[in-house]
């Protein structure tokens, strides 16, 4: 039995320097066996660092000196050391420490805590103010103003299924990476705009000190001003729904020279890309097209086989109500969502030729190819129906 036992520790020895070995640092996100807060790049963030330290300190020392003493007076005080108790009333100078010295403690901590809490509200004098939207689940991100003003785009979890469903590895980004991630220059204020389509979300960034509630019909903000260039992680730190874990926030910290770069091309793509909903499309550009917006925005809850999830997702492969049947139905649940169930609105979302698209490729995947009505899609019926 002994050796049994042996041999069993030395296995998940190894087992665990395994595991250990494989696992590394998330860049600009959370480290191995991190305990603290992360390194901050922002003032705020340092502001918070310190302020943590300094209560956890101060809560320390009060911990040790308040159980100290009762346990001091416990051991020297009990009745087999002292039977006759001393017999004291009031004393006037102990009244007055114990009242003015925790009112010291309080206020030295409150002002330092409050003077941070107000520099994190003041959203004014921003140098780029970026209008950030929660849906379920991912980003909406829309540049209101600067050079990359008019700029609008959705930001997507890009962790393969294979590695969620556990078929693969995980990657050192598992769960933390995206499609399309947020740009922002270094060394500027920049003011984020939070709302929400659906339902409470929050967009958090620790290395920033950020964390925001995004609410549907209100408009929050918040601000961060980069030191350092670089990739800085965070999360969705609201439980939304299902799919909560699969809500990452990517953003890019880039030099200010950079940063008009990438602006200029995203212009120029805005420009290229301006969707023309009288357009019609080949069949095969539809689907081809159709694919791709599905893999962003449709298997997370429906899966890449179509499947969907029983009692959550319905299948959309062999769907005679909605996908084999006419197209009205589809185009409307696609535009309007599904109330009362998970699925979302998608109508400011995609354009019409992408829910086009997206619906084509649905109607021709899996085992629907042929079987139904309607097997193209045009982005004209998509906008007569909106």
């Amino acid at each position: 039995m002994k050796m049994l036992k042996g041999i069993t520790g030395a296995i998940g020895l190894v087992w665990s320097s395994i595991v250990s070995a494989q696992v590394t640092d998330m860049p600009g996100g959370p480290k191995v066996n991190q305990l603290n807060l992360p390194k901050g790049v922002t003032e705020i963030a340092r502001s918070i660092d310190w302020l943590h330290w300094m209560l956890l300190i101060v809560c320390g020392v009060i911990f040790v000196i308040v159980f100290g003493t009762m346990l001091y007076s416990i051991i020297m005080h009990r009745k087999s050391r002292n039977p006759t108790p001393a017999k004291f009333h009031e004393h006037i100078g102990i009244e007055i420490a114990w009242t003015v010295i925790p009112f010291i403690i309080v206020i030295a901590m409150a002002l330092p805590a409050t003077k941070t809490v107000v520099a994190m509200k003041d959203t004014t004098s921003a140098d780029l103010t970026i209008k950030v939207t929660g849906y379920q689940w991912k980003w909406g991100y829309e540049y209101v103003d600067g050079p990359a003003q008019g700029v609008s785009f959705l930001s997507n979890l890009a962790t393969p299924r294979s590695q969620i469903e556990g078929k693969e590895p995980k990657s050192n980004l598992y769960l933390m990476e995206v499609d399309n991630p947020l740009v922002v220059p270094v060394d500027q204020k920049v003011r984020i705009v939070l709302t929400s389509n659906d339902v409470i979300h929050a967009w958090m960034v620790p290395h920033f000190g950020v964390k925001q509630d995004a609410m549907p019909g209100f408009l929050r903000d918040t601000w961060f001003r980069a030191e350092e260039t670089g990739t800085f992680r965070g999360q969705c730190a609201e439980l939304c729904g299902r799919d909560h874990a699969f809500m990452p926030i990517v953003v890019e910290v880039v030099s200010q020279e950079e940063f008009k770069q990438w602006a200029q091309d995203q212009q120029k793509q805005v420009a290229s890309a301006s969707d023309d909903p009288n357009k019609v499309w080949e069949p095969e550009e539809l689907i081809s097209s159709g694919e791709k917006v599905y893999a962003a925005h449709c298997t997370a809850c429906h899966q890449a086989d179509g499947k969907g999830v029983e009692g959550a997702f319905p299948a959309l492969d062999g769907s005679e109500e909605y996908v084999l049947g006419p197209m009205k139905q589809q185009i409307l649940t696609v535009l309007n969502g599904h109330p009362g169930t998970a699925m979302a609105a998608f109508r400011d979302q995609l354009s019409d030729s992408e829910i086009a698209s997206v619906i084509t490729y649905t109607r021709n995947a899996w085992s629907n190819e042929g079987e139904g009505q309607d097997p193209v899609v045009q982005p004209a019926d998509v906008l007569a129906l909106r």
